[in-house]
């Protein structure tokens, strides 16, 4: 039987040739034998792999035998296969020690299950028909490996740019393959075109070596002259490799960066948060000065202070970082970084400083107390006094409405609607998040401010007793002023919501005629003196229930006298039609 996968191998063969070789036994033989043999057959290593020798024409008797060609010219014979009438008879001669070791199926196909890289020969099919003379075909068998995974092994060293001549980059490493892949070498994913020659600029060289299994490992080493540019690169390999049919893949290696000394070309110093944009930082703040030079690996630091010329080393490290904890004003000045880098070029300015300057804003004075208290329509001046660098900006502000800009704020014809909290602002436009306030309460002093909800008349002009009606008293003034009515039944004065300063009393009562005499008075007090105000009805009608039953005894007494009257005028009229209807019809 054939092997589950001859089908797909005999698809695989990339064509079929041919070959008629025709060996006349005698010099006048007519008859020839020809073969079906594809020239070369592919496989991946591990797949089994049919070799096809087929005569073709008919021929009732024949002998087949595959022989093996070996490197050194010999062709040890495999086995064997005689064709008797419709059957083959199948010998095993040689099976050079192979396992699994060579099969001969039922049609003479020579099986080779397994197949591994020392299976790469040419394989001989003879076939001798007597008569039809002897025909051979030889087919070339190449078994193809996937390599392993691609390794790579970068320089873990420091590499000076300085020098000028290539240095060994790294080793990239192909294992296991068949045929023997091909390397090649990656910056930044451009592939790096190097001669495999010495050179200064770069080279890479190969070695292939032939493992156990009779695969094929191959290891590259990449040799660069490197320049600054190339402390950010990445690097990598990519390993070729061949498949059947003329298809090819590529293994990629991990990528690598390098490690490199290359001297400072230049320096940068600055503030570190929380400086403001103009430069500023606030004292009490922690402060970070920064320094960073562009050599590599770091260099050493020194950071330090200018005073009356001289240097004040403050740190001296490797990261180049100086933190200034809770700072003063007094730390306001010139600091200074230096990068130690004896490689550098002379040219090159390792040393740089800076202006470290210290915000400050000092608690605000004010000319007055906290409660400044003042007689109503009087007038005063109030003086707001700070120190600060930079130059503060002052502003007047009540209830957060803005009342003017500077240090002074004037107050002239007080009323009582100029009672409440005054601030003094202090803020430095070039360091927003540093301001200051300081407040003051204006307390005006005066006798009371009345206002009273007048009584709005009826509709119909007057009043009429017992109609309900409340009336409102409110008042301010500096003290408190106290509300008092001509009548009991009035509430405790009460502060008004939204209206600072004034309080409000009511008084609900019942409408009399001797209110429309004397009206309702309202008083405000306090010691500065009061104010009175007296609420008037007008005309006070009497109650509706009382009138209305005048009405109806005047609208009875008129219907009986009509009554009586008809009564009279019907019996004087005895003798009418009236009176004669009547009596037929019945006394009433």
């Amino acid at each position: 039987m054939e092997p589950p996968d001859a089908p797909a191998q005999a698809r695989g063969a990339p064509r079929l040739l041919l070959l008629a070789v025709v060996l006349a036994a005698h010099p006048d033989a007519q008859a020839e034998v020809r073969l079906s043999v594809p020239p070369l057959v592919e496989v991946m290593r591990g797949k089994s792999v049919i070799l096809d020798c087929t005569p073709t024409g008919t021929h009732d008797h024949y002998m087949l035998e595959w022989f093996l060609t070996d490197r050194s010219g010999a062709r040890p014979r495999l086995a064997s296969a005689e064709m008797q009438g419709s059957e083959l008879q199948v010998t095993m001669h040689d099976t050079r020690g192979r396992s699994p070791p060579y099969q001969l199926d039922s049609q003479g196909r020579l099986v080779l299950a397994e197949a591994q890289v020392g299976d790469e020969r040419d394989y001989v099919c003879v076939v001798r028909a007597g008569a039809a003379g002897t025909a051979e075909a030889t087919a070339r068998l190449s078994v193809f490996a996937k390599p392993e995974a691609t390794e790579v092994s970068p320089n873990k060293g420091t590499l000076s740019v300085m020098e000028d001549s290539a240095q060994e980059i790294a080793t990239c490493n192909s294992r296991n393959g068949n045929p023997a892949p091909k390397i090649t070498w990656y910056r930044n994913g451009q592939r790096l075109e190097v001669p495999v020659e010495m050179n200064p600029e770069g080279y890479m060289t190969s070695r292939t070596v032939r493992e156990a299994s009779g695969l094929l490992s191959l290891t590259s080493t990449l040799y660069l002259r490197l320049r600054k540019d190339d402390r950010d690169a990445s690097f990598h390999c990519a390993a070729h490799y061949s498949l059947p049919e003329g298809r090819h893949g590529r293994l990629d290696s991990p990528t690598f960066h390098l490690t490199l000394h290359y001297p400072t070309e230049h320096v940068q110093f600055w503030v570190g948060s929380p400086s403001t944009p103009a430069g500023w930082v606030r004292e009490g703040d922690t402060v970070q000065l920064l320094c960073r030079g562009d050599g590599s690996p770091s260099p050493e630091y020194t950071l330090f202070r200018l005073q009356d010329e001289q240097e004040e080393v403050l740190n001296v490290n490797l990261e180049g970082n100086l933190t200034l904890e809770g700072v003063t004003r007094g730390q306001s000045g010139t600091y200074g970084c230096r990068v130690e880098d004896y490689d550098a070029a002379d040219d090159v300015q390792l040393s740089k400083t800076l202006e470290l300057r210290v915000a400050y804003l000092d608690p605000l004075e004010l000319s007055e107390r906290k409660v400044l208290s003042l007689p109503l329509n009087s007038s005063a001046v109030v003086n707001c006094s700070v120190h600060g660098l930079p130059t503060p900006a002052l502003r007047w502000t009540k209830d957060s409405t803005p009342l003017g800009d500077g240090p002074m704020l004037s107050l002239s014809s007080i009323t009582f609607d100029s009672n409440g909290t005054y601030v003094c602002e202090a803020s430095l436009p070039t360091v927003p998040v540093l301001s200051r306030t300081q407040n003051f309460t204006l307390l005006v002093q005066g006798s009371p401010e009345l206002k009273t909800a007048e009584i709005e008349p009826k509709a119909d002009g007057s009043w009429r007793e017992g109609d309900e009606v409340t009336l409102i008293c409110s008042a301010r003034g500096h003290p408190d002023p106290k509300l008092s009515w001509s009548q009991l039944g009035g509430s405790p004065a009460e502060p008004i919501p939204g209206r600072q300063g004034w309080v409000s009393s009511s008084l609900t009562l019942k409408v009399t005629s001797a209110l429309s005499r004397d009206g309702i008075s309202c008083e405000a007090s306090n010691p500065h003196g009061n104010k009175r105000h007296v609420f008037h009805f007008g005309t006070v009608s009497p109650q509706t229930s009382q009138a209305g039953v005048a009405v109806m005894a005047v609208a009875v007494s008129v219907g009986l006298l009509l009554l009586v009257v008809a009564v009279f005028y019907c019996m004087r009229r005895k003798g009418g039609p009236c009176c004669r209807q009547r009596r037929e019809k019945g006394a009433p």
